[in-house]
């Protein structure tokens, strides 16, 4: 919107390590009419002194799980809509405009958008990587973040979706995708662990083959190149990584 009438919304934003991103983002909603809420989990760049330039309101936190630290965040902003974008995500300004038009009038308690993540300067339109819906307009009396690792929005009430993207850019480089994926399939894994579930020594190959089919094959991400390839080889990895760690919790233990 660039200088236009302000967005009658919160915004909250998670953080650990994003000097790199994190001012592409901040200056990506500044026509929101609140102070951003920034709850950062300690970290140990210039992430929070550059919130803090651009007159964020920074808390810094313990680590507690995606969910429980981005509801950290929704429950520090002042106004019941808030929009929740990831340190490493930017709002085009034609989304923010369309944002501004739907709270004139919402319809719902809550509203998803597509996703467009990009690799190496390259918008990624198969496999998992497209549309990616998530949600990130929500009405903070009428729901709340769960879950851990893949935090996913509860509302009793209407989720609907804003026909506009918002841009994410996740990695810099392969090297920044596998430590992503040792990371996440060790969170993951404990996280199954600590709900009971249990698995077979057949099951790291059986998912992990299984996602790389879906995800090279039916889902397409051949059309995407050698970026592609590597996502669905890292995807499946991510895959077989989970559930050989879960089947190793179980063995260290004394479940197996």
């Amino acid at each position: 919107m660039g200088g236009g009438r302000i967005i009658p919304a919160s915004v909250s934003i998670i953080a650990f390590n994003e000097e790199a991103r994190i001012e592409r983002c901040l200056e990506s909603v500044r026509d929101f009419g609140e102070v951003v809420v920034v709850v950062d989990a300690k970290t140990t760049d210039r992430t929070v002194d550059i919130c803090r330039e651009h007159g964020c309101k920074v808390y810094v936190e313990q680590w507690k799980g995606f969910g429980p630290q981005k509801q950290s965040a929704i429950e520090k902003c002042t106004n019941d809509w808030v929009l929740i974008v990831d340190a490493d995500e930017a709002l085009p300004p034609e989304t923010a405009g369309e944002i501004g038009r739907i709270l004139t009038a919402p319809d719902a308690d809550a509203y998803r958008f597509a996703r467009k993540n990009f690799l190496r300067g390259k918008w990624m339109r198969h496999g998992d990587w497209w549309p990616d819906f998530q949600v990130r307009l929500v009405r903070k009396s009428r729901g709340k973040f769960v879950s851990l690792v893949h935090e996913r929005w509860e509302t009793k009430g209407r989720i609907g979706r804003i026909d506009a993207p918002i841009l994410h850019y996740p990695f810099s480089d392969y090297s920044e995708m596998i430590k992503t994926m040792n990371d996440y399939s060790t969170l993951i894994a404990r996280d199954l662990f600590s709900k009971g579930i249990r698995v077979n020594s057949l099951s790291p190959a059986v998912h992990g083959i299984g996602m790389f089919f879906k995800i090279y094959i039916f889902k397409r991400g051949f059309l995407d190149g050698i970026d592609g390839l590597v996502t669905a080889l890292l995807k499946a990895a991510g895959s077989f990584f989970k559930y050989a760690k879960l089947l190793e919790l179980g063995k260290t233990r004394g479940d197996q």
